[in-house]
């Protein structure tokens, strides 16, 4: 098994990633960092703890970052995510709280304790791996991958024409991360709007006698009416975080290329990720899927 991080700002496509990396044998686990990004910290650790509940798993989880490095004020994605980031399916309090260390500090811990051996799949804004990368230089060489949702290097933005949600959350954190020298693989709008999950997938949760299945369709349900509204016809959702955890499993359902990526920081193009073939250290940049293959990897874990 695979030793795992998973770094979440957790809205509608991360709760369906933890589901998705807590249900694959291939992964173990061993700590959720939350961040702000789809909703407020507060907001994005509880939405971890309840979707744990659901599932019926224990996990610990370490809250993070709650605001980015440089910048004002976030205003967050109510008509993508809810407003409470689960498609306004938060229906009660979880029963456990997050742990007393804080996430950064977690992560920085478990990549010294245990070098070469942990993958960090990171599907939010990219603030608790920048501020641990500051803090710790040193965890750059020790990590053994990481795993990004993020990024639209070779095709359009989805918040601007040119930025990804993730990566225009907070720009300066993401610029870290890719010139640190992290072995890093981007899982961006390239490939993952390439992985529609079909709205016909709701009917068939629905049909199984399990609470955290109707949870499941309820919520997404919310993220394909805001996916209908942007995109008429599109009949679903792109599966975003899901395929970075897939990745994570299955290298194979990608293709990649070599790039230095460098991230815009101000003007009109702030937020974009921009393929260069000099000026800074090599990620790995996935340019296409196999989408069919993945979706029905996915299906058969869920639940």
């Amino acid at each position: 098994m695979k030793p795992v991080i998973l770094d979440v700002d957790t809205g509608i496509d991360d709760a369906l990633a933890i589901a998705y990396a807590l249900n694959s044998p291939e992964l173990e686990v061993i700590g959720l960092t939350t961040c702000f990004g789809n909703a407020p910290i507060e907001s994005t650790t509880r939405n971890t703890l309840v979707v744990l509940e659901k599932l019926g798993k224990m996990v610990p989880v370490y809250a993070g970052a709650d605001k980015q490095l440089k910048g004002g004020l976030k205003k967050y994605p109510t008509h993508v995510h809810g407003e409470d980031g689960l498609g306004n399916q938060v229906d009660r309090t979880p029963e456990k709280r997050a742990e007393s260390e804080g996430a950064v500090d977690y992560i920085i811990n478990q990549v010294i304790k245990q070098p070469q051996e942990i993958t960090i799949i990171a599907v939010g804004p990219l603030t608790n791996l920048a501020l641990a990368v500051k803090k710790e230089p040193e965890i750059a060489s020790l990590v053994k991958e990481v795993i990004i949702m993020g990024g639209a290097v070779f095709t359009a933005g989805n918040v601007t024409p040119y930025s990804e949600a993730n990566i225009i959350t907070d720009p300066e954190a993401a610029d870290i991360v890719f010139s640190s020298g992290l072995p890093v693989t981007i899982v961006g709008l390239d490939v993952t709007m390439k992985t529609l999950l079909p709205r016909e997938a709701l009917t068939d949760w629905r049909d199984l006698k399990r609470d955290a299945a109707h949870f499941f369709a309820d919520m997404t349900s919310f993220y394909m009416q805001s996916y209908e509204t942007h995109h008429p016809g599109i009949g679903g959702c792109a599966l975003h975080d899901p395929l970075a955890v897939g990745v994570a499993i299955d290298p194979s359902f990608v293709k990649k290329e070599e790039w230095s990526v460098k991230v815009v920081l101000e003007g009109e193009e702030r937020g974009r990720t921009i393929a260069h073939t000099e000026g800074g250290p090599k990620i790995q940049v996935c340019t296409h899927v196999k989408s069919e293959t993945f979706l029905k990897h996915f299906l058969g874990r869920i639940f």
